[in-house]
């Protein structure tokens, strides 16, 4: 059986743009620099990792929760509905491997609730057989744990397609394929020992799956 897993934000939403310009609102309004530092370590976390790279940056009195739940309402007020902007040739890619007997997965680090409904809104819930988010697991990426999940029952080692780098470290700890998409991070030198393919956007994932004749 063939099976491909999913990040979601940078890989079928452009959300981790998104989300850093709502963060980066906040870094203006209320006066904190250097937002990049601490934002890219984020890429690829759950909110409690998140939590703890910023304040181990700004240190323990930065109001991170005032400022994530400040974050979050801009951001879904802005957002939600499907109005998040795609990833050139998500449809596409979709499309052919729904066409081709593939079984498909979302594995976010992002709550569940937000996973099922950004991707409902969006019209793409039909071409995924299971959705798992961050809250469902006890361990957050760099740990495999969310791409095992994704994957239980599916009966072969997946293929993982991932922007963050923690994406690439799980998906290689869990044994799978991992594809990486670069999107606000490039392709570093361990990137480039650790996947197994670093491709350009999903139109390039569609044709190397042609070319593997899968």
């Amino acid at each position: 059986m063939k099976t491909v897993i999913f990040d979601m934000d940078g890989i079928i939403f452009d959300s981790e743009r998104a989300t850093y310009e709502c963060w980066k609102e906040l870094s203006v309004k209320y006066g904190f620099e250097n937002l990049d530092i601490p934002y890219m370590k984020c890429i690829g976390s759950n909110a409690q990792k998140a939590k703890k790279i910023f304040l181990d940056y700004y240190g323990n009195d930065f109001p991170f929760d005032e400022y994530n739940s400040e974050k979050s309402r801009n951001y879904h007020s802005r957002y939600d509905n499907g109005n998040l902007p795609e990833k050139k040739g998500i449809r596409e890619l979709l499309s052919y491997l729904r066409e081709n007997g593939f079984k498909t997965a979302v594995a976010s680090s992002t709550r569940v609730a937000v996973v099922e409904k950004q991707i409902a809104d969006a019209g793409l819930d039909k071409f995924f057989d299971r959705i798992v988010g961050g809250d469902m697991i006890s361990k957050s990426k760099p740990e495999p744990d969310i791409f095992i999940e994704a994957d239980k029952g599916f009966g072969s080692p997946a293929f993982v397609i991932e922007d963050s780098y923690n994406g690439i470290r799980a998906a290689k700890a869990g044994g799978m394929t991992a594809i990486m998409v670069p999107d606000m991070l490039p392709a570093n030198d361990e990137m480039k020992e650790l996947a197994d393919y670093i491709l350009n956007d999903l139109l390039e994932v569609k044709e190397l799956f042609v070319k593997l004749g899968l």
